[in-house]
């Protein structure tokens, strides 16, 4: 599977950006999908999750009520849709897919088989 993130930028404080990520290689539909983000100096941290069907879907609290998970499985792509954007969202996102069939959010990096190479977020105060 490869995955391809798109749609970083800088914005200020408060302003919204939504990240696409585009899959190939293996039937989208059959992928449980999920967003991650790493800041300079900082692990990996996990920020959304959707299920295969798009049914189910888990923000972590920092981001609740400010981000919104989507997929579309026609065209192989989830969206991260960001809003109220503050300068601690400041990290390189990342897209993920994992291939084991199951219909819900997963949290934990550890369980997804494929990563995107990153999109730069950088949010100016």
């Amino acid at each position: 599977v490869q995955l391809q993130a798109s749609g970083g930028g800088l914005v200020q404080a408060g302003g919204s950006l939504r990240l696409p990520c585009t899959a190939s290689g293996r039937t989208f539909s059959n992928l449980g999908m999920g967003w991650f983000r790493q800041a300079p100096g900082k692990e990996r941290e996990f920020v959304s999750a959707i299920s295969r069907s798009g049914a189910r879907a888990y923000n972590v609290d920092s981001v609740k009520g400010r981000f919104t998970i989507s997929r579309d499985n026609a065209v192989n792509t989830v969206y991260l849709q960001m809003s109220s954007l503050k300068p601690e969202d400041t990290a390189l996102y990342y897209c993920a897919a994992e291939s084991r069939y199951r219909d819900y959010p997963i949290k934990n990096g550890y369980e997804y088989d494929y990563w995107g190479q990153g999109t730069q977020v950088t949010v100016s105060s």
